[in-house]
């Protein structure tokens, strides 16, 4: 049994889970966004990760790494809210063209001025805890407390907006608000203020992963950080439906576990051509996404 835990494919597959449930967090933040207010947010990458910069860089001044992570949530929260107040707004019901093009230069921006504040050079985040796999009779498993820490992290912020979204007042009052905002006024229901609010969870979940990402993959804290993890997540958000939370985190964890086994048997250079061939034969087969239920309309 020992062996079996140490194996070769048994550490992809932990691997992979770690960085899955990362992605499975991004694509669920478009998801979010998506189901709120129907637009596509090119930019959840970058704002996410100008909202651990925030946080991250009171490192600085010695403050703790908890709190850190408290500001850096906050920071995204109110960067959702400002963005959709000030920026998105006056996007809806622009032709569809219109809120891509702006996001994308959003994103271009966000980047640009992180570059100029704090640099392109890394910016090393600490651990909250050890990073030493555990041993098992003197096998190496391959996950660390530290890495445990960060998927229960994940996965508890990804259930609690999958419940929010499905079982709650508020979930539908977010969801009728996107989908049909005239009645949804006729019901009562604020549809400006929802409209905000989705903006505003979405950038805190997108904050959450920013964090987690900054702190155990790649060279730390970049301009840059988002960018491959966001490319990931917008594949794995269409493949498991733009509709379903759900299918946003199952898709984003095996497109990480799908990546760590690609890694390790063929070539880094595969994932992407691997998860774009992935997302052509799922649009071909099922466009609105693999967990998305089809609706068909009377006429």
């Amino acid at each position: 049994m020992d062996a079996f835990l140490a194996s070769r494919n048994v550490s992809d597959l932990l691997v992979g889970l770690h960085f899955g449930v990362v992605i499975g967090l991004v694509a669920l933040s478009l998801v979010m966004i998506w189901r709120a207010t129907h637009i596509l947010n090119f930019a959840q990458g970058a704002m996410a990760m100008f909202s651990a910069y925030v946080g991250m860089s009171l490192l600085s001044y010695n403050v703790g790494y908890w709190w850190c992570v408290v500001v850096a949530v906050i920071a995204g929260l109110a960067f959702g809210g400002v963005t959709e107040r000030v920026l998105v707004r006056r996007l809806y019901g622009k032709p569809e063209i219109n809120p891509i093009v702006v996001m994308v230069g959003f994103l271009a921006l966000l980047e640009a001025i992180a570059s100029a504040v704090w640099g392109m050079s890394g910016r090393a985040v600490p651990l909250p805890f050890s990073f030493v796999d555990w041993q098992l009779n003197g096998q190496t498993i391959a996950i660390s407390p530290n890495g445990l820490y960060q998927i229960v992290a994940a996965l508890v912020v990804a259930i609690l907006v999958v419940v929010l979204f499905r079982y709650t007042n508020l979930g539908l009052q977010l969801r009728a608000a996107a989908v049909a905002p005239e009645v949804s006024r006729l019901l009562g229901v604020r549809v400006s203020r929802m409209l905000t609010l989705g903006w505003i969870l979405s950038s805190g979940v997108g904050a959450v992963a920013a964090v987690i990402v900054a702190s155990n993959f790649g060279p730390g804290l970049t301009p840059t950080l988002m960018d491959a993890p966001f490319a990931i997540a917008f594949i794995a958000a269409a493949v498991g439906g733009l509709e379903s939370p759900w299918g946003a985190l199952v898709a984003g964890v095996a497109f990480g576990i799908m990546q760590q086994f690609v890694i390790d048997y063929l070539n880094s250079d595969y994932v992407f051509l691997i998860a774009l061939g992935a997302l052509v034969v799922v649009l071909m087969i099922r466009p609105q996404g693999l967990f998305t239920k089809s609706v068909s309309r009377r006429v």
